[in-house]
C-alpha cells in the first residue's frame, strides 16, 4: 500500500508527471513513514504510474457508457482513484480494504455523494451481501490478486459473477516466473509482501466460470507509454519481446461477464441504497 502511494507520489513530484497523482504527494507529506527505506528507482516509478493510468483508462471507459453503475475498488490502500476520475453522482463507488486501512483512510478522504468505503478482507465474500446488485459491476483490482491464494481468487471472483448481472472484472496479475523472481523485487520485500496466486493462463478465469469472458490482456512490452521508461528499462522491455516467458510475468487484463438470457444470479437481492 505505502510503495505504490510513495511511487505515485515521485510520479507526481517529477518534472513531466505520467499519473499526476497529487493527492498522493500531500500524503505521503502527511504521513509519519520512512519512505525512504523502499529505495524507489525511476523505473519503478514509472511503472507503477504507467499501470494506474491504463486502470483508469479502462475504468473511465466503463463508467462513461452508463453512469448507473457499481464500482469496486479492491484493496484501494489510500488510493485516490474515485478523486482521479471523479465519476458522476449516479455513479456508485465502494473502496473495500481491511479494517485498519478503511480506518485510516476515513481520516484522509472526505464524503462525497455516492461513495462508501467497507473494511473488510476481500476474502470473506460476505461483505458482497452490502452491495445492491440491481446494476452493473466494476472491479477493480490493482496490486491486490498476486497476494492471495488461489482459492481465495476463485470465490472472490465466483461471489461477484454470481452476484451482479453484468461487468467487468480487471487486475493486474503476475506468472510463476514472477513468483520466482520475486526476491529481487526491493519495493515488494521491503513491504513485507510476499507474491502467492500465480496466473500463466489469463484463460483459466473462463475455466472457473463460463460467463466471464477474456476481453483484453496487455503484457508489459504491450503498455502504453513505455517510452517513459528510463533507457535501461526500455532495453529491457524490447528484450522481453524475444522471451515470451518473461513477457508473460506481468499483464494487465481485463473480463466481461453477464449471465445468459433469462439467467439469474446467485443473489438477486439488493435495493438501491
Amino acid at each position: 500500500m505505502l510503495a505504490t502511494l510513495h511511487a505515485r507520489a515521485r510520479d507526481s513530484m517529477s518534472a513531466d508527471p505520467i499519473l499526476g497523482d497529487r493527492i498522493a504527494e500531500d500524503l505521503v507529506a502527511r504521513i509519519d513513514y520512512d519512505f525512504g527505506r523502499f529505495r524507489m528507482h525511476r523505473g519503478w516509478t514509472t511503472g507503477v504510474a504507467i499501470r494506474a493510468r491504463q486502470l483508469d483508462t479502462w475504468a473511465a471507459e466503463f463508467i462513461g457508457r452508463d453512469p448507473a453503475v457499481s464500482v469496486l475498488h479492491l484493496g484501494c490502500g489510500l488510493d485516490s482513484r474515485v478523486v482521479r476520475l471523479d465519476p458522476p453522482s449516479a455513479v456508485r463507488w465502494y473502496d473495500v480494504d481491511y479494517p485498519d486501512v478503511i480506518a485510516v483512510r476515513r481520516r484522509l478522504y472526505p464524503d462525497r455523494e455516492n461513495y462508501r468505503m467497507i473494511g473488510t478482507s476481500v476474502t470473506d465474500v460476505r461483505w458482497l451481501e452490502q452491495i445492491p446488485s440491481d446494476r452493473p459491476v466494476l472491479v477493480v483490482a490493482e496490486g491486490l490478486l498476486m497476494y492471495l491464494s488461489e482459492e481465495g481468487v476463485e470465490n472472490l471472483v465466483g461471489g461477484i459473477v454470481g452476484r451482479f448481472p453484468s461487468g467487468q472484472l480487471m487486475f493486474d496479475a503476475v506468472g510463476r516466473l514472477a513468483i520466482r523472481l520475486q526476491r529481487f523485487n526491493h519495493p515488494i520485500r521491503a513491504a513485507g509482501a510476499t507474491f502467492t496466486w500465480a496466473l500463466d493462463d489469463p484463460r483459466d478465469l473462463e475455466r472457473w466460470d463460463p460467463r466471464i469472458r477474456l476481453v483484453t490482456q496487455l503484457t508489459a512490452p504491450d503498455l502504453p507509454g513505455l517510452e517513459r521508461l528510463p533507457a535501461g528499462y526500455r532495453l529491457m522491455i524490447r528484450a522481453l519481446r524475444l522471451v515470451p516467458a518473461l513477457a508473460r510475468a506481468g499483464r494487465l487484463l481485463r473480463y466481461e461477464f453477464s449471465r445468459p438470457p433469462g439467467g439469474t444470479g446467485r443473489d438477486e437481492g439488493g435495493s438501491a441504497r
